[in-house]
């Protein structure tokens, strides 16, 4: 199982080098959230534990579409994202790393009444058994959306790279361990006027989590070969039910 490490991984580092422009790049996410919390079937909630909530858009969500709660816990490992996200007197920021072991039970929540959701995070499980295993226990109800390996699939094929995050059968096999699940895959596009600003965005955006993968030759390479206006995107939409007592 996963245990604290001294360093911080790429995946935090990343997102806490680009925290202050992260707005300006989060089109895709931002719709997945929107997308996510438009699956919610209340109005009205005792705790709602964001995953991974960055700057704040599943809440942003839920606010928009006036979705009641007693307490909103934003859970996120870099500070710099967590510092982005806004505040209220219901709202309590908790920086933690779903990843360590622990960090989700210390919070001690009442599992039947804490609703728990998740929006372009958990694509960064180190280990997805655990993962699913700590959140299935804290939480009777849970909605997640996970980026899939088929994100930037073009761009992996040409780059001659594999992806660093999990294909859809993998992650519907794992959630299925653990929960009662229904899901829905979804594709996205996002069109840019040259492959340098397509890089420049993935830079930018996060959605690399840390990962350098090309050389300075290769990534000339890329600029030159790469057949498409734009990236895609797979995104896996998941509503549970935890199977744990």
């Amino acid at each position: 199982m996963p245990i604290r490490k001294k360093e911080v991984s790429k995946t935090i580092r990343q997102f806490a080098r680009f925290a202050h422009e992260y707005d300006r790049y989060n089109l895709i996410q931002a719709e997945v959230a929107r997308r996510l919390v438009s699956k919610l079937s209340r109005t009205q909630y005792s705790t709602i534990l964001d995953i991974g909530c960055g700057s704040g858009e599943v809440y942003k969500n839920i606010q928009k579409r006036k979705i009641d709660f007693d307490t909103f816990l934003a859970l996120d490992a870099s500070k710099e994202m967590l510092a982005l996200h806004p505040e209220d007197s219901k709202t309590q920021k908790i920086c933690a790393d779903f990843n360590i072991m622990g960090s989700i039970q210390k919070l001690n929540l009442v599992k039947d009444r804490t609703l728990l959701i998740s929006s372009s995070a958990l694509q960064w499980s180190e280990d997805l058994n655990f993962v699913f295993s700590e959140l299935s226990s804290v939480s009777t109800k849970a909605y997640f959306a996970i980026f899939t390996a088929n994100t930037f699939k073009t761009l992996h094929q040409t780059a001659k790279l594999h992806s660093p995050i999990y294909s859809e059968n993998l992650l519907k096999e794992t959630i299925e361990k653990y929960y009662q699940a229904t899901f829905e895959l979804q594709q996205y596009t996002l069109e840019f006027k040259t492959a340098r600003e397509m890089l420049h965005y993935i830079k930018k955006s996060g959605v690399s989590g840390g990962e350098k993968q090309l050389t300075f030759k290769k990534t000339k390479q890329l600029l030159d070969t790469y057949p498409l206006g734009y990236l895609e995107f797979e995104v896996l939409f998941v509503e549970a039910t935890s199977l744990a007592d």
